[in-house]
């Protein structure tokens, strides 16, 4: 399975604290805005993804269709066949909001309870 960019996105309780913490990593804002809630950083292939009160837990985020530069690649597996092929292995899904065409997501967990969100915007 060609699952696309990966990044972890942080469940943060103060965006403006963690943003300074991450800034003096040597990350630096890549998308999003304070105004929104969520800030996406960026220190060379390493992407996180900052959102204020948005969920509960640290989610790992794969973007099929997407390069580390949230750009879009030729190449990949669309959100809906990796449903599909999730499926079949026996994952189950945690959330489901896939549509016919065009954007969408889906959720799993791991044996662990850690949630992974394939998140597809192409």
């Amino acid at each position: 399975m060609k699952l696309g960019a990966f990044s972890i996105s942080l469940a943060v309780n103060n965006l403006t604290d963690s943003l300074d913490f991450y800034k003096k990593l040597g990350f630096e804002e890549f998308k999003g805005s304070l105004s929104h809630h969520w800030v996406i950083v960026k220190n060379g292939d390493c992407v996180i993804g900052l959102f204020e009160k948005m969920f509960e837990e640290n989610i790992m985020t794969f973007n099929p269709g997407w390069d580390n530069d949230a750009k879009p690649v030729d190449d990949f597996d669309d959100i809906r066949k990796l449903k599909e092929d999730v499926e079949k292995q026996g994952i189950s899904l945690v959330s489901d909001n896939i549509e016919k065409e065009g954007p969408c997501s889906f959720m799993i967990s791991d044996p662990d309870g850690n949630l992974i969100l394939i998140d597809q915007h192409v």
